[in-house]
C-alpha cells in the first residue's frame, strides 16, 4: 500500500517514540532523507508525495538496524556539528553538541584578538573540532593530531568536504611527547578518551558496542590522557596560550587541579546545556 514522506516519517517517529529513544523526531527525519536522497527542506516540500517502494523498504530496513541499537550517525554516515556536516564511520566517535562548548571557548579568546591563531586540535578523531575552527577562522593555521590512520582518514575527508585548505592533519600519540617539527601553538583544543576503563561497560550498548573503544578508553581512573597531555604538550604551547579540555562529568576538578599544578592561570570550567561543567580551560 502506497504511503506519503509524511506519513513513512511519522510513523517511524512513532515507532522510535515506543522504543523510548532520545531524539525521535531528529532521527526519523534523518534515516527519511538519508534513503530518500532528499534534503530537509525537500522533504517537507515533498511531504504528500507517494515513496517509491525501494526508499520506503530502505528506510524500514535502516529503522530497524537503529531500534536493534546502531546509532543514526553511522547509519547515514555523517552528522552535525557546529553548523557543518561531518563525515563519520565506526572509525570516530559521533559528534556531539556537549563538544561545540569547546569550540565556542576557543572561539572567544580567539575572535578579535588572534584570528590567524596556530590551533591544535589534540585527539582529534573525525576533526570535527578543527573543522568548525577552521570554518570559523578562516586565517588560523589548525593542525590536527590523532594516533588513529582511519581516524586521520576521516579528517581528511571532512578537511575534503568543508573545503579547509589550511588545515593539516599529523599522526602522532597525545600520550607521549609532541614530535619535534610541530611547532608552536596560540591554543590547544582536546577532546581526549575519558572514560575509566571499567566503567566502559556501563555504557549504553549504542555507545559500547559501537563507537571505538580507542576514543573512550581513558585508563584507570579516566585521567591518563589530561595527565600525559599536561605533561608533554605544555612545553609548545606559546607564553600566554590556552589549553582547552572537554571532560566527563564528574572529572573538572580532578583536571583543573592537573592544570593548576602545573602552572595554568585564569582554569576556569564552563558548563554545557545541561548544566554540567564539560569544558576546562587554563593559560599558561
Amino acid at each position: 500500500m502506497a504511503i506519503t514522506y509524511n506519513n513513512l516519517y511519522l510513523d517511524v517517529r512513532q515507532q522510535f517514540l515506543r522504543a523510548g529513544l532520545p531524539d525521535p523526531t531528529l532521527e526519523s527525519r534523518e534515516l527519511v532523507c538519508c534513503a530518500s536522497g532528499k534534503t530537509r527542506e525537500a522533504l517537507s516540500r515533498d511531504g504528500r508525495l507517494y515513496v517509491p517502494e525501494s526508499v520506503e523498504q530502505q528506510v524500514r530496513r535502516l529503522a530497524e538496524r537503529h531500534l536493534a541499537g546502531e546509532p543514526v550517525a553511522y547509519l547515514i554516515g555523517e552528522w552535525e556539528f557546529h553548523g557543518l556536516p561531518i563525515v563519520v564511520t565506526p572509525d570516530v566517535l559521533i559528534p556531539r553538541m556537549d563538544t561545540e562548548v569547546l569550540v565556542d571557548a576557543a572561539l572567544q579568546v580567539l575572535v578579535g584578538r588572534k584570528m590567524n591563531a596556530r590551533i591544535l586540535d589534540l585527539c582529534s578523531g573525525s576533526g570535527c573540532i578543527g573543522c568548525a575552527l577552521a570554518h570559523e577562522l578562516p586565517a588560523a593555521r589548525v593542525v590536527m593530531v590523532d594516533i588513529s590512520d582511519a581516524a586521520l582518514a576521516v579528517s581528511k575527508e571532512n578537511l575534503r568536504r568543508n573545503r579547509q585548505n589550511r588545515t593539516i592533519c599529523l599522526k602522532a600519540d597525545a600520550l607521549e611527547k609532541p614530535p619535534m617539527s610541530i611547532g608552536t601553538f596560540d591554543i590547544i583544543v582536546s577532546n581526549p578518551p575519558y572514560v575509566a576503563s571499567m566503567d566502559i561497560l556501563t555504557l549504553d550498548s549504542s555507545v559500547r558496542d559501537y563507537e571505538p573503544l580507542g576514543a573512550l578508553d581513558g585508563g584507570e581512573d579516566g585521567l591518563m590522557f589530561y595527565r600525559a597531555i599536561v605533561q608533554h604538550w605544555t612545553q609548545i604551547l606559546r607564553p600566554g596560550g590556552w589549553l582547552m579540555f572537554e571532560v566527563g562529568e564528574d572529572q573538572a576538578d580532578a583536571v583543573m587541579a592537573l592544570m593548576k599544578d602545573a602552572k595554568y592561570t585564569d582554569v576556569t570550567a564552563l558548563e554545557d546545556t545541561a548544566g554540567i561543567r564539560r569544558v576546562i580551560v587554563g593559560r599558561i
